[in-house]
């Protein structure tokens, strides 16, 4: 009998979840949801890789500016704020703008006005601090400098970013709560489409209850082929994300662009993304599990 009873029950089971075939929209769905939500999560992490590295790149960093309109006495000064610098304890490396590289960049802004020498143009000299409190740095560096001359400046790098870094960090955060309210809604549609199952199989929960199947096993029927549903849709949407990821990581090393390039997903970023497919597989397969259950309990 009880082998009868464990053919006749496997036979019900093949009935109700046919292995291998999907029906009705809600793989499609899944593959929709774990599409966005792929895109979102990969967005939130290459934001927040940008973010880091450039925090990291610039908070150490400062420009300082020589405003002297006299071209030898420029160059003067700026061989005494060289000199000053690389004997300043809070200072790492001193580097000087290029004159002429800095006219090419300002030649399609300023024409060729900006290398006939009419028009004064600042010489810059790059500085890169030691590590540690970099306001506290720069505020010393500052000091320095207002003692060898007033038309000395010093901007910090962090400074002209700063509201950049703000906004990279807000969209980050924004990915974050796409990727919750993705699987809010995967969640929800999941749930829908146990109820429609559960309502359109009465009968064969009926006929499985009289041949003594309990409620947890006639949930782990609709959970397997919801399971396989969302198994399906999951690395069809999975699969078809990565490729935009990769297309538009291309894209973005194609700009040339240091800041742009920065928006890159690191390894752990990919390992993350692995665990989306199989995070909703999990969650679609209890969340038909407890739908069924609820379902079953209510009709008794």
């Amino acid at each position: 009998m009880r082998r009868a009873d464990r053919r006749a029950a496997n036979a019900a089971r093949h009935r109700l979840l046919p292995e291998g075939r999907v029906a009705g929209p809600m793989p499609w769905i899944i593959a929709i949801m774990m599409f966005l939500t792929v895109l979102a999560a990969a967005a939130g992490l290459g934001l927040g890789t940008a973010v880091r590295a450039m925090s990291a790149d610039l908070a150490g960093r400062a420009t300082v500016q020589v405003v002297e309109a006299d071209p030898q006495a420029r160059a003067e000064l700026s061989t005494r704020v060289a000199q000053a610098l690389r004997g300043s304890d809070d200072v790492r490396a001193v580097q000087p703008v290029d004159p002429q590289r800095l006219a090419d960049q300002l030649r399609p802004w300023l024409g060729e006005d900006a290398v006939s020498g009419d028009l004064p143009i600042p010489a810059l000299i790059d500085v890169e601090l030691t590590p540690g409190d970099a306001a506290a740095k720069v505020g010393r560096v500052r000091n320095l400098l207002l003692g060898l001359s007033s038309k000395l400046r010093i901007e910090p790098h962090a400074a002209f970013l700063l509201p950049l870094a703000g906004l990279l960090s807000a969209l980050g955060w924004l990915s974050a709560a796409i990727v919750l309210l993705m699987a809010l809604a995967t969640g929800a549609v999941v749930v829908l489409a146990a109820r429609g199952a559960h309502d359109s199989h009465r009968g064969t929960i009926e006929v499985l209850h009289l041949m003594g199947a309990t409620d947890a096993q006639i949930a782990r029927l609709f959970q397997r082929r919801i399971g396989l549903d969302a198994a399906l849709g999951s690395a069809a949407g999975f699969s078809v994300a990565v490729a935009v990821v990769l297309l538009v990581g291309t894209r973005l090393s194609a700009t040339g662009s240091e800041l742009i390039s920065a928006i890159d997903l690191p390894w752990a970023g990919w390992a993350l993304l692995v665990v989306l497919p199989v995070g909703g597989v999990l969650l679609a397969t209890f969340a038909a599990r407890w739908t069924v259950l609820r379902a079953l309990g209510r009709s008794l």
